[in-house]
């Protein structure tokens, strides 16, 4: 489903209704169709510096990184092969936070309404757990990763011990022979 991220408001240009007392309707619709296209291009103007202020900050972000990667060539150029190799890059992290977050879809955020009361019920829990938890539960897929990625490393852990105990098993048979 895709997430809209910039509205352009008022959509319909001349659907309103007309006030009774006008003397000429077709004068009236012009303008308030008019005034509804400089408000369009308002909120046209309005996302534009939006979209053209995010492409500004990637721009300087994509050079910052460039450039590093730059200084990083000329350093490994410069190494020995006695000299282990250090890296000095960070990783980035939290990469997916509300701060960072574009503009448009904070203001979507903003619009939303909160979630319902539902931690007023948490006191009649007998297994003690939050009973909003169930209605939303912002760190459900890191918990997912998580168990996934225990259990990819207790199969690792088997295939280990199964290859170590046919390695033995091999190898006390040809001691033997």
């Amino acid at each position: 489903m895709p997430l809209v991220t910039r509205n352009i408001e008022p959509r319909h240009v001349s659907r309103q209704t007309i006030p009774s007392n006008i003397r000429s309707e077709l004068e009236c619709v012009t303008n308030i169709s008019l005034a509804n296209i400089i408000r369009q291009l308002g909120s046209l103007s309005k996302y534009a510096e939006d979209v053209f202020g995010e492409l500004f900050i990637q721009a300087g972000a994509f050079a910052t990184r460039v450039n590093t990667l730059g200084e990083r060539v000329d350093r490994l150029q410069a190494i020995t092969t006695r000299k282990a190799f250090r890296s000095s890059l960070t990783q980035d992290q939290q990469l997916f936070t509300r701060p960072s977050l574009p503009v448009p879809v904070q203001d979507t955020y903003k619009t939303c309404n909160p979630p319902p009361p539902l931690n007023q019920l948490s006191q009649y829990r007998d297994d003690g757990k939050e009973a909003l938890k169930f209605y939303t539960d912002p760190s459900y897929f890191f918990d997912l990763w998580k168990e996934k990625m225990l259990q990819d490393t207790k199969d690792i852990m088997k295939e280990r011990r199964k290859h170590r105990v046919r390695h033995a098993s091999i190898t006390l048979s040809t001691s033997r022979a």
